[in-house]
């Protein structure tokens, strides 16, 4: 016997999940509703099928094909627009010369078909429909039987006062080909409603079969969770996918859970997901193909479908989750909420119950959502952040998107062009600088490849080459999960603004530059880059006073890419020196989040006890050091570029420093002590690289241990900073422990201040209407200027809140200027 399974139907009730798939390919217990009423037909002999297919018709074919691979025959009839139940059946007549059966494809059941056929032939009926009891009736179609079981009429939808019977249509029939002479070809007809009371108005038999077994219409969200809680309590015989594991959970292929994370059963984590330590994961939980869970996150009742990403310490409780959704750390999606596919929920978000939030949206960060997000009220979050472009690994920085980005980038060039391309250690460095190599030769660029390299020696080699540009891929700081792409002009500075949105412009367009065959761009690797980097430092410095001087050094090299290039610029400087973690390597993730500060107390041991100058523990990248004095005292960023800046300005009488607008006021003292000028700049890197590049600047820095020295390269560099403060030392010939004591006490504080993207323009006018009174200092942000000391408002770049830094005689008193300002902020925003 033939099976006819409707799967045209859009599933409007279970939208965002339906809005692009069609709701019989909703994953159920991780395979998708139609697949386990495919599997229910051929355990009962029908290996013959024809499907009706209407929404995202493709998707279904592409899935099933032609149901080989489910041991049965499948076609396809397609409805060119919406027929209804029985004008579907009809569209699909020609391949339907016998008695058949019909099921919906959105249904979860076990009923036993092949009585339900039994009673259809001993009944002899037109039609025979599947009945099933149920508690509450009102939202289903009741059939009226008689004794015998022939059917006396239907009620679609009824009133409690036209309740005479609990039992309804479950859409599963047994149906003879003498019933198409009740639909006309065409027209939208549904059983039920039209067909089914016409064949009794002119007296043919219809039968009602009350089936045993399990039958749910999954039409809802909270039918859904239930359809998945009823099929891991065992209530609904269905195929659950994994390796039963005893207690109701089930594992898959290269699923990988740690031995610390917790899971109460029944729950099913699918193939290839990946659960850390500290994971509580509570029963009726259910998690599809690599979902990765981190540490520390606690799910309950929550359905996670392919590819979603949960946070560490997210909290998730009866809600779904579409594919590709990506929740982040301790963010809190709560009951009855649905997330479409390819959704984002910032930091620390909190989803209340019933939103629904439609594919490819975005949730800020800190942001408390009440109502359902349909159409978004701001543009999507902007690719390039402070750093370029940063994701989880394989998450949200994936090569396909690596290829994409590269072509993009590639086409803002000449074609011919040449860019240079670097990574650091790490593996998934090596894999999506490939990519992204791959991208920029489609485009028609050329690539030199300086493979493992730190970054400042990748910006020496665009600035001092014939390189049009740079790139660099590499792990986050801090974050060993998550990696960043790095993009340099033909000068080595990070690109501008109006670059990057060129580059964005062209990627969400998909404008690319397709270069021919005969124009893909070439690979080659330049010998020399490492040479040409430590000759330049060699003469920023008087190595032969660096040599009579013979320091003693102790350093830090992270396992960082500057192990590469250490060898030769200590060799130049004469100095003495032991290395820690002198060789390149990816660090473990444990190693790798390992406090800054714990490493740097170790190293100030050894300082002390060698009796060496000076201490550095320097960052994988390159680029940022934090320096320890000859006493062995480790300076937080603050105090070293204050030091810094003393050096410079003690050495150099009337250089010109540039620093960012949120600096302590003692380094402008501090540089008028000497005649020195301090150049304030906007807080971003490139900001301060751009001052940099000024010829009357002699040392930019920032408060985060990031030091430029122009004569050399406008960007930061560690191991320039290590010679450089050196040849400072030794021209002032005074230890760094003397210039430290001389430093004064700096009472800075920060604030953090949650505002909505469309309301922090708001804010700054209210910050500078309300301080007119006031000196204020307009180079980035609002910063005002009190008697004894100033305060900063400025809106983050990335992320829905406002910062506020304030300085004062005290940190009691920083802390209340800070707290003040934060407080008008929150006013304004009421």
């Amino acid at each position: 016997m033939k099976a006819v399974i409707l799967a045209g139907g859009e599933g409007t009730r279970l939208r965002p999940l339906t809005s692009n798939q069609p709701k019989p390919m909703m994953p159920l217990v991780n395979a998708p509703m139609m697949e386990h009423i495919i599997r229910l037909l051929a355990s009962h002999g029908f290996d013959d099928i024809v499907v009706t297919v209407a929404f995202l018709a493709n998707q279904i074919r592409n899935y099933f094909g032609d149901g080989s691979d489910f041991g049965v025959r499948m076609q396809y009839a397609t409805e060119e627009s919406p027929l209804g139940t029985a004008g579907s059946v009809r569209n699909a007549s020609e391949e339907l010369d016998d008695t058949f059966l019909v099921i919906s494809g959105d249904v979860l059941t076990d009923i036993d078909l092949g009585a339900l056929v039994k009673a259809h032939r001993d009944s002899g009926a037109l039609a025979t429909i599947a009945l099933k009891r149920v508690e509450n009736p009102l939202e289903f179609g009741i059939v009226i039987t008689r004794p015998d079981g022939s059917i006396e009429r239907f009620l679609e939808k009824p009133s409690w006062g036209e309740v005479f019977s609990d039992t309804i249509n479950t859409g599963i029939y047994v149906l003879e080909p003498d019933v198409f002479g009740f639909i006309p070809a065409g027209e939208v007809v549904d059983f039920s409603g039209g067909v089914f009371p016409a064949a009794l108005a002119e007296g043919r038999t219809l039968h009602g079969h009350v089936a045993e077994g399990y039958w749910e219409d999954v039409g809802t969200l909270e039918a859904y969770i239930r359809a998945h809680a009823d099929v891991l309590d065992g209530r609904v015989r269905v195929d659950i996918p994994g390796f039963p594991l005893g207690e109701g959970i089930w594992l898959g292929e290269n699923a990988f859970v740690d031995p610390a994370a917790r899971v109460d059963g029944p729950v099913v984590i699918g193939d290839n997901c990946r659960i850390e330590a500290g994971v509580h994961l509570r029963e009726y939980t259910v998690l599809g193909t690599d979902v990765v869970v981190k540490h520390d996150a606690f799910l309950e009742r929550a359905v996670c479908h392919d590819h979603a990403y949960v946070g560490p310490g997210a909290h998730l409780r009866g809600c779904v989750l579409g594919r590709s959704t990506d929740v982040r750390s301790q963010a809190r999606v709560e009951e009855d909420v649905v997330l479409g596919d390819e959704c984002f929920v910032g930091e620390r978000a909190v989803v209340n119950p019933g939103v629904k939030v439609y594919p490819f949206k975005s949730v800020e960060a800190g942001a408390v959502v009440n109502a359902s997000i349909v159409w978004e009220s701001r543009a999507p979050r902007a690719l390039f952040g402070r750093r370029g472009v940063r994701g989880l690994a394989n998450v949200d920085i994936t090569p396909e998107l690596a290829v994409r980005l590269a072509m993009a980038y590639g086409t803002t060039l000449q074609r011919g062009a040449v860019v240079a391309a670097s990574r650091d250690t790490s593996r998934v460095g090596r894999a999506l600088k490939r990519a992204m190599i791959g991208g920029l030769n489609l485009a028609g660029i050329s690539v030199e490849d300086i493979e493992l390299a730190s970054v400042p020696l990748t910006r020496f080699h665009v600035r001092n080459g014939h390189c049009r540009g740079g790139v660099t891929v590499r792990l986050a700081p801090s974050d060993p999960d998550s990696v960043e792409i790095r993009f340099f002009d033909a000068s080595g500075r990070d690109l501008t603004e109006s670059d990057q949105r060129k580059i964005e412009r062209l990627l969400s367009r998909e404008d690319y530059r397709r270069a021919f065959a005969g124009d893909i761009g070439d690979i080659v690797f330049p010998p020399r880059s490492l040479e040409y980097y430590t000759a330049a430092l060699e003469r920023c410095v008087d190595t032969q006073r660096l040599a009579e001087r013979s320091f003693k050094v102790v350093l830090d090299l992270s396992h960082g890419a500057t192990s590469l290039v250490m060898p030769n610029v200590l060799a130049k400087l004469g100095a003495e020196v032991l290395t820690v973690n002198p060789y390149a390597s990816t660090a473990p993730a444990a190693a790798a989040i390992d406090a800054q500060s714990v490493r740097a107390d170790r190293l100030a041991n050894l300082v002390r006890s060698s009796g060496s100058d000076l201490g550095m523990v320097m960052d994988p990248d390159g680029e940022h050091a934090l320096l320890i004095d000859d006493e062995g005292h480790v300076l937080d960023p603050v105090r070293g570029m204050l030091a810094v800046v003393a050096l410079v300005a003690e050495a150099h009488p009337g250089a010109r420093i540039a620093l960012p607008v949120s600096v302590t006021r003692e380094a402008e003292r501090i540089a008028a002590d000497h005649g020195a000028t301090i150049v304030w700049t906007k807080m971003s890197a490139a900001s301060l690289m751009e001052a940099a590049s000024s010829d009357q600047v002699d040392l930019a820095a920032s408060a985060a241990g990031g030091f430029i020295w122009p004569e050399l390269l406008p960007a930061f560099d560690a191991t320039a900073t290590l010679a450089e403060v050196l040849d400072l030392l030794a021209t002032v010939d005074r230890p760094l422990s003397a210039i430290v004591k001389d430093l004064p006490r700096v009472h800075i504080t920060h604030e953090t201040v949650p505002t909505p993207w469309e309301r922090k323009g708001a804010v700054m006018r209210e910050m500078v209407e309300r301080n007119q009174d006031r000196e204020l200092i307009l180079v980035d942000g609002v910063k005002i200027l009190h008697p004894e000391g100033w305060a900063l408002v400025l809106p983050d770049p990335e992320e829905a809140v406002t910062h506020v830094w304030a300085e004062a005689g005290s940190d009691q008193r920083a802390r209340q200027l800070a707290q003040e300002y934060a407080r008008r902020i929150r006013q304004a925003l009421r």
